[in-house]
């Protein structure tokens, strides 16, 4: 029997199209915000409430080093070299530079970035219902990251589910579940709020160091799409994960990224993919808190559909 097709705390089963699309409508009609999205849960108020998270000042990067090797997961990498000094040449006296050269797939499976409201094309529109034909070959004229030039900041909650169930990682393949999200509150004593940043650990980051990297374009741990009830709910801000957000295989029949589409397209909440929760764990795990004030600062790119990025944690 195929695994997916089983139900379980860890696999709660397949949907069709039709649920899915209940489940889409239903969460585009609860959907809060406006032309940022969900952002417009962030308000100043929350804010400020935000920094009273911070208790000792300490620091975390919730981002992965930029790889530039390919890989299982990784087909496209970085590329980075030095345009200056020459190669094998060391400079003459006097004052000179070191200078590089950067780019990117953004949206692959290994370095972390965030998507865009833009990223998300379903049924020939993008967020809000705004015309798919706002993606030109010169970039996105709607809904790109320029929405977010002045940073996310916020309230950010960790909820790790594989601490929840007493292991290192969950498999690739299995959900996080609406039970899941609530019993990780409830053992964790944090409750996740209004304008909050979500962030949702699986343990892809840890699987990865420590059994190597694998395609996870074709499976990996995420949420299952009804786990986005959730979000709903609390009228979440933002999403991230240390995997892709979305479970693969897709749970869904007919739409290969269903968190995705009922995230960004239906309820307007940037997504951030393939972070790294191993540092940010033990210092919650030491302080015994785990909500924090957050800092996400994408590049400020007009007309693209997502950038890299570097969140940083404020404990």
């Amino acid at each position: 029997m195929d695994p997916q097709a089983q139900s379980g705390p860890s696999n709660p089963g397949r949907m069709s199209q039709e649920e899915f699309r209940a489940l889409y409508e239903r969460l585009r009609e609860r959907a809060w915000g406006g032309a940022r999205g969900a952002l417009d849960a962030v308000t100043p108020e929350r804010i400020l409430a935000a920094a009273a998270e911070v208790r000792s000042g300490r620091t975390v990067s919730l981002a992965a080093s930029v790889e530039t090797e390919s890989g299982p997961d990784n087909p496209h990498p970085a590329g980075h070299r030095l345009t200056s000094p020459p190669e094998n040449q060391a400079p003459p006296r006097g004052l000179h530079f070191a200078t590089d050269h950067f780019s990117m797939n953004v949206h692959g499976d290994a370095d972390s970035h965030l998507d865009a409201l833009c990223h998300v094309v379903y049924d020939g529109t993008l967020y809000g219902g705004v015309p798919a034909a706002t993606l030109t070959p010169d970039g996105a004229t709607a809904l790109s990251v320029d929405i977010v030039r002045d940073g996310i900041v916020g309230r950010g909650v960790l909820l790790d589910i594989p601490r929840l169930r007493g292991v290192p990682w969950l498999e690739p393949g299995e959900h996080v579940t609406y039970d899941d999200l609530v019993a990780a509150e409830t053992a964790q004593r944090v409750r996740v709020g209004e304008g909050d940043l979500l962030f949702v650990r699986v343990g892809h980051r840890r699987r990865r160091m420590e059994t190597g990297p694998w395609d996870a374009a074709a499976t990996r741990a995420g949420l299952h799409p009804t786990a986005m009830e959730f979000l709903a709910e609390r009228r979440v801000a933002v999403l991230g994960s240390d995997s892709n957000n979305d479970t693969a295989r897709s749970s869904t029949d007919g739409v290969a990224f269903p968190v995705h589409v009922l995230g960004i397209h239906a309820l307007g909440i940037h997504l951030l993919d393939y972070l790294q929760f191993e540092d940010l764990v033990p210092v919650c795990e030491q302080e015994d808190h785990w909500a924090f004030l957050c800092v996400v600062a994408p590049l400020r790119l007009p007309l693209a559909t997502g950038s890299p990025v570097n969140p940083i944690a404020i404990l």
